[in-house]
């Protein structure tokens, strides 16, 4: 698929299809993470894929009881190994640095026929003692993957001009 095109299907999925990810699959959408740029290439991130099923059900419960956390095939947990590099600017890297990780994975998996949907609603704690997580690590996010079982429309989007200036600030 190209890139255009899974950029422009890429979509929300909350309902899967009871059916396992191929291996070679998860590893491209894995390597597109692994890909992604990082603030000054630390790559202070690590992924925990979860296809355990009561480890599933678990996180469903720590993801405030969404269903289809456990209904997905997998979890990719996304963590942060250094939370506390700071960019010049004054931003934390590692929101960043697993947000655009996390969505080269879930355009991967668009590409691969897959669904995703990001979930960042949990608690953070649960998560981190569901998976042996030592307590410096923080976990930025969860990205859950399977073979879709709907096809919803696209999301409004506010139109280009609404959201670009250039050279300056306009209201």
């Amino acid at each position: 698929m190209e890139l255009t095109e899974a950029i422009r299907s890429r979509r929300s999925i909350r309902k899967y299809e009871d059916r396992p990810i191929e291996q070679d699959k998860l590893l491209r959408i894995l390597d597109a993470g692994r890909l992604a740029p990082s603030a000054r290439n630390l790559q202070d991130r690590k992924f925990i894929v979860v296809s355990d099923q009561d480890k599933r059900r678990r996180l469903s419960e720590a993801a405030n009881g969404q269903p289809y956390v456990e209904k997905a095939s997998a979890v990719i947990v996304g963590c942060a190994t250094e939370p506390e590099n700071i960019m010049p600017c004054g931003q934390f890297c590692y929101p960043i640095d697993l947000a655009v990780a996390l969505d080269h994975m879930s355009l991967a998996a668009t590409a691969e026929g897959l669904g995703s949907c990001w979930i960042g609603a949990f608690q953070e704690d649960k998560v981190k003692q569901i998976l042996d997580i030592p307590e410096k690590i923080r976990v930025v996010a969860m990205l859950i993957l399977g073979y879709p079982a709907e096809s919803p429309a696209a999301r409004p989007r506010k139109k280009l001009e609404e959201i670009t200036v250039y050279d300056k600030w306009e209201n």
